[in-house]
């Protein structure tokens, strides 16, 4: 054993009592571990120390870690003491490190290497005296001027790593410095330990991108406990734009008189969209489709339009909406606003309405109702009388997977249904459409297709701050607490002090919040009574209340003149939000006639979803709405979706399903789903069977209605049948 350990000669300088071959070749050892191993390191070590590019020196406890490197990478490392002798600081041991273990070297062996070095770095974190004594030992051997003081990272420096830093690459932590990746490294396991949850994918791509920014890992880490840091937090700014709009005079209308004198008395122009629509053929029964942002005045295009047909004898006005929470609002604006102009009903679903139990009157002049439940009174072949005005709000749900067909059956179904009416009575000259939405993608492709003049209008009156930050589920009300109070204790160069929407997704969340928030608010969804609603839309406008948290269903309905928007979930219900939605959302935060500029946070809440149907956490989502392009409004179909609404077609227009079919946005399989809906006994020729008729009137895919077919036949529980078709949905 002992031959192993025997120094090897070298031709190089055969007498020296350092060789270059043998420079570092093992002393004999009694250690127990492994010495072919050990043997090996070693004699790799002793061929690589002919050249040396660099030293690196640390201060550990007593000695120095010396690292030694060539052409960037790490030889091997090793432990060097110093002791005072009578000619300065002078190498008293050197030991070559092997994971736990060390081997004894010759001090002079340490000479020798740094005689070969190109460099010496000594550590920034070295103390001054340590640095002192090293420059002491080093000037002894007059190696003085390859050494310098460089800022290294701290944990590598631990680790044995040479990794020097630079003022452009070195990121803060407490009050030392260290690399980028040692950086990725500590904010990766202080994310673990902060009770947020995993934070991934956007999320940690975006709290990284800031810590390089500003260089400071404390700083990032406090974004999470809730600190709320303008400079980390901010995403960007939305610019304002202006459209130069001539505004129509309100008195040049030539309206019918009761509408005329209404609107005279509460404006004496119209703004700028409406503007655009009255010179665009509004009044002249030009079917129009209106894009504007959110606030910009597009529902009342809707409005003048349909209740002027209505008092001149042209038909009923139509309002759709996608959600009976927003037809209940809107039935009740109705009301206010027009009721003794006009009657007005209001049509959700197939069941009774809430306005005193009264059923759908199908005479009124004005009807609210929500897509589906003007859609039902079709498919059971209701008399809907002369249609003067069909107005479609939130136009853009056409491209929602599991409401898009339906409405694209809905528009196709209900401009048959007037066109056959207006073939039968003279004195009836068809509906006008005006379709309104805030947000299209593809606002010509779409308007086109419509077969409507499209009216686009793309002012941002005020910039809108764009900030998004971190927090879980209790931290966000204390979050909002502080942005509520900022905001409210800020007043506007127009006078008008701060006031914030906070979206959030359950009606049971806004009470929760609204009673937790330090200054006066109050909740505001469709489960609270119009008159309780009312008396928060009045506080809210006279400046009582510093902020109102409601619903993201209510979103469309919600016309708040907020500074601020806060986003307490990303979810509606159990559903994340669109692009469109958040867009719509978000515009709702500033107002030019009373703020300089709105806000909006997006308080996220890494790793979290609402449901365990939702395929995406919230931090995900944060990132995809926020760089998110609007997305092009365009109705896909896949076969559940083509029986339904071919099947809907069938049961309306008969013979002519196939043409409604063609007339629809997507493209819909229409062989195919006739074999379909004849395979499952749906339709016998182009009439619904009596099973066919109960499938369309409750709006069922087929798959749902085979499963409660199969549940009757066997006699199952309601109960049950309702089971097995929500597993059914969340197995798709």
């Amino acid at each position: 054993m002992e031959s192993d350990f025997r120094r090897p000669t070298t031709e190089t300088d055969p007498g020296s009592p350092l060789g270059e071959a043998d420079s570092i070749a093992p002393a004999r050892s009694s250690q127990s571990e492994p010495l072919k191993y050990r043997h090996a390191l070693l004699v790799a070590v002793s061929k690589q120390v002919q050249q040396v590019d660099t030293i690196f020196c640390h201060e550990t406890g007593d000695d120095y870690l010396i690292v030694v490197e060539r052409d960037g990478k790490r030889l091997f490392r090793a432990k060097l003491g110093l002791s005072e002798t009578s000619a300065g600081p002078r190498p008293a041991k050197f030991r070559l490190k092997d994971g736990s273990s060390e081997e004894p070297r010759q001090p002079d062996e340490f000479v020798e290497l740094a005689r070969r070095a190109t460099r010496i770095r000594i550590s920034e974190q070295t103390s001054p005296e340590g640095r002192r004594e090293l420059t002491e030992m080093l000037a002894g051997y007059q190696l003085e001027d390859k050494a310098k003081t460089v800022r290294t990272c701290r944990y590598c420096a631990s680790a044995g790593r040479y990794s020097p830093i630079t003022t452009e690459t070195a990121i803060k932590d407490d009050n030392d410095w260290i690399c980028r990746d040692c950086a990725r490294q500590e904010l990766e396991r202080q994310l673990s330990f902060s009770g947020s949850g995993a934070v991934t994918g956007a999320a940690k791509e975006r709290l990284e991108e800031l810590m390089l920014e500003v260089q400071d890992l404390e700083r990032i880490v406090n974004l999470l406990k809730g600190r709320l840091d303008p400079d980390l937090t901010k995403f960007d700014t939305i610019s304002a734009t202006t459209d130069e709009v001539d505004p129509v005079r309100v008195d040049s209308l030539n309206l019918h008189p009761g509408l005329q004198g209404l609107l005279e008395d509460r404006f004496e122009t119209l703004l700028p969209v409406q503007s655009l629509a009255v010179e665009n053929g509004l009044f002249d029964g030009d079917d129009q489709m209106v894009v504007s942002a959110t606030a910009t005045g597009k529902t009342l295009v809707g409005e003048m339009a349909g209740i002027n047909r209505v008092l001149n004898g042209k038909g009923t006005m139509l309002f759709l909406v996608p959600l009976v929470a927003l037809a209940n609002q809107k039935y009740e604006d109705f009301q206010d606003e027009y009721g003794h102009l006009v009657d007005v009903s209001i049509r959700v679903g197939a069941s009774r309405i809430a306005d005193n139990g009264n059923q759908f009157d199908p005479n009124a002049d004005v009807i609210v109702g929500t897509y589906e439940g003007i859609d039902h009174a079709l498919r059971t072949g209701k008399d809907m009388g002369d249609i003067g005005t069909v107005v479609i709000d939130e136009v853009h749900t056409l491209k929602e997977e599991e409401r898009g067909h339906r409405l694209d059956g809905l528009i196709s179904r209900l401009k048959y249904t007037c066109e056959q009416r207006a073939e039968r009575r003279d004195e009836y000259q068809g509906a006008q459409w005006i379709y309104l939405s805030a947000t299209v993608g593809n606002p010509e492709q779409l308007a086109g297709a419509l077969e409507s003049t499209l009216i686009e209008f793309e002012e941002r009156p005020v910039p809108i701050e764009r900030h998004v930050t971190f927090a879980d589920g209790q931290e966000k009300v204390r979050v909002e607490n502080k942005l509520v109070k900022r905001a409210f204790d800020t007043e506007s160069s127009k006078g008008y002090r701060g006031q914030t929407i906070i979206f959030t997704n359950s009606r049971r969340r806004c009470h929760e919040i609204s009673r937790k928030l330090e200054y006066s608010a109050a909740p505001y969804h469709a489960g609270l009574d119009y008159k309780r609603r009312k008396e928060v839309e009045r506080k809210f406008g006279e400046q009582e209340l510093a902020a109102v948290v409601t619903t993201a269903a209510l979103a469309a309905g919600v016309d708040f003149p907020a500074s601020q928007v806060i986003f307490d979930s990303l979810a509606m219900g159990i559903e994340w939000l669109s692009v469109q939605e958040f867009h719509q959302m978000l515009g709702r935060a500033g107002r030019p006639d009373y703020h300089d500029e709105g806000t909006v946070y997006v308080l996220v809440e890494p790793d979290c979803a609402y449901h365990n149907s939702m395929e995406m956490s919230e931090d995900e989502v944060a990132f995809k709405l926020l760089k998110g392009e609007m997305e092009s409004v365009m109705t896909h179909y896949d076969e559940a979706a083509a029986v339904e609404e071919t099947l809907a077609n069938v049961t309306v227009g008969g013979k002519a399903a196939k043409a409604l079919n063609d007339r629809m946005l997507g493209d819909v399989p229409t062989k195919h789903a006739i074999g379909k809906l004849l395979e499952y006994e749906f339709i016998d020729g182009f009439e619904p069977t009596p099973l066919g008729r109960v499938v369309t009137e409750h709006f069922l895919e087929p798959g749902e209605a085979f499963t409660l077919i199969d549940g009757i036949r066997k006699d199952a529980h309601p109960y049950e049948l309702v089971a097995d078709i929500e597993l059914r949905d969340e197995d798709r």
